[in-house]
């Protein structure tokens, strides 16, 4: 029996005893009658790969999204799945594209909803990726609240000059992000010749996630681009209206 895998899985079940709340450090070590420092080790790898969320130093720990994923259960982001699935739904019928729901978790934009499409040309994301490298991720940073936009830019550093060049300064990124908020839109053109195109979702106002569609630069014309635009905004008008009812 390898122990600190018992270890891991003993916090795992004790946080999902009362999945509804966080849990503090000092709470769990003290239940499990562990060690503090083991205890945060452990919980540390534990939210590198998404099985734990930390939500900050005074509020602790819940369940990440890779816990709810192992059984396919939507309960983790689930009003918001279930806002927007059948809008998502629509929006891949209606262009043949992807889209995605993502958020930002453990300081990466992580998908919480994907519908593919059947194109034989397909592009797919990784569930979690840098919150520089994707539309999604780069609108969502946008709207984060002055502190803890700060505070993660502060933790992951400004983006690598490849990856996003006009923002490879404090000053250059500050100018991108408010271009974002301006237009309440992102666009990226990657490497590969993706192009990626995401809107906020907000639930009572605050931006809580972002809807994006991502298909090859070949299919996305300047005409279809703008009907993909128009597409996405009216999608996210009808998740915040279902988000607030």
């Amino acid at each position: 029996m390898v122990l600190v895998v018992v270890k891991a899985l003993d916090i795992l079940e004790f946080i999902a005893r009362d999945a509804d709340r966080a849990h503090s450090l000092t709470e769990i070590a003290e239940g499990l009658n562990m060690h503090q420092a083991t205890c945060v080790n452990i919980m540390q790898t534990l939210v590198e790969k998404s099985y734990l969320e930390h939500l900050g130093r005074k509020k602790g720990y819940r369940l990440g999204p890779m816990a709810y994923n192992l059984t396919n259960n939507l309960s983790y982001s689930q009003h918001l799945v279930a806002a927007a699935k059948e809008v998502m739904d629509e929006l891949t019928a209606q262009f043949n594209e992807t889209s995605i729901l993502g958020v930002i978790r453990n300081q990466k934009r992580f998908i919480v909803h994907l519908v593919n499409s059947d194109q034989d040309l397909q592009v797919r994301s990784r569930t979690e990726r840098s919150l520089y490298e994707t539309a999604t991720g780069r609108l969502l940073l946008a709207y984060l609240p002055l502190k803890d936009r700060d505070n993660l830019i502060a933790t992951i550093g400004l983006p690598p000059s490849p990856v996003w060049p006009e923002a490879d300064t404090q000053a250059g990124l500050e100018g991108e992000l408010q271009k974002i908020r301006d237009q309440e839109l992102c666009i990226t053109v990657s490497p590969t010749h993706i192009i990626g195109l995401a809107v906020p979702i907000r639930k009572q106002k605050h931006v809580i996630a972002g809807l994006s569609i991502f298909l090859p630069e070949i299919r996305c014309s300047a005409a279809r681009q703008h009907d993909i635009v128009l597409a996405l905004k009216r999608a996210s008008l009808t998740i915040n209206e279902r988000l607030d009812a």
